[in-house]
């Protein structure tokens, strides 16, 4: 493991409790994510109802899923975020694993969510991690990712939360994003945004559908 993702993995030990603590009900207040999810379970069900979301955290968009009709299993980089994710919302299958190496067989999902998940990929990660996405979801299968808009510079922003920790993050565009996706074999169904005059960062959302092998 590179000393970026250790980095990134020791500090979401950290912040575990703090997300379990302060993302209670967020989702209930986004009716603008609430929607993305809802889409995406809808047009997921058509092809199956295996997903996972990659980068799960506490676990907290699992009920909802599974309220969607789905089967949601998590996966996390952060033995403790996972900890936190099999106490608050107990249930489901979790699993730790890294982005670029996910712990599923070829064509076996109908879907995934990357909600904010890959804000964190370097450079030298994202062909490798949107590959990864792209063997795991069945071809007709969807992807749904929420992200932040930015020109992929990278941005440390001092100790998260006054916990003492920090990471690198990317924002990248919603271009850059369409772009990663194809080559990974998937088409755009849908994109949106936060309204442009709300404060930065703007919050971006995309759904792809798998329909190729892709050539990463």
């Amino acid at each position: 493991m590179d000393a970026s993702t250790e980095e990134l993995r020791d500090a979401h030990d950290v912040l575990s409790e703090w997300y379990a603590k302060n993302l209670v009900g967020v989702l209930e207040s986004m009716p603008v994510e609430r929607a993305m999810l809802d889409l995406f379970a809808e047009l997921t069900l058509a092809v199956g109802a295996d997903v996972v979301d990659v980068g799960c955290g506490t676990g907290r968009l699992l009920p909802y899923l599974a309220s969607r009709g789905l089967s949601p299993r998590g996966v996390d980089l952060s033995p403790g975020m996972v900890e936190v994710a099999r106490r608050e919302h107990p249930g489901f299958a979790y699993e730790v694993a890294d982005l670029r190496q996910l712990p599923f067989g070829d064509a076996s999902l109908a879907g995934v969510v990357c909600w904010f998940s890959l804000i964190y990929l370097a450079p030298d990660a994202r062909v490798r991690a949107f590959a990864e996405l792209g063997r795991v979801v069945k071809p007709g299968g969807y992807l749904v990712t929420a992200f932040k808009h930015g020109d992929g510079t990278l941005r440390r922003n001092g100790p998260s939360t006054e916990l003492g920790v920090d990471f690198d993050r990317y924002w990248l565009s919603a271009q850059e994003m369409q772009d990663r996706f194809a080559v990974a074999g998937f088409d755009l169904v849908f994109q949106g945004s936060t309204p442009p005059e709300e404060p930065e960062p703007s919050y971006g959302y995309m759904l792809v559908r798998k329909t190729a092998l892709g050539n990463a």
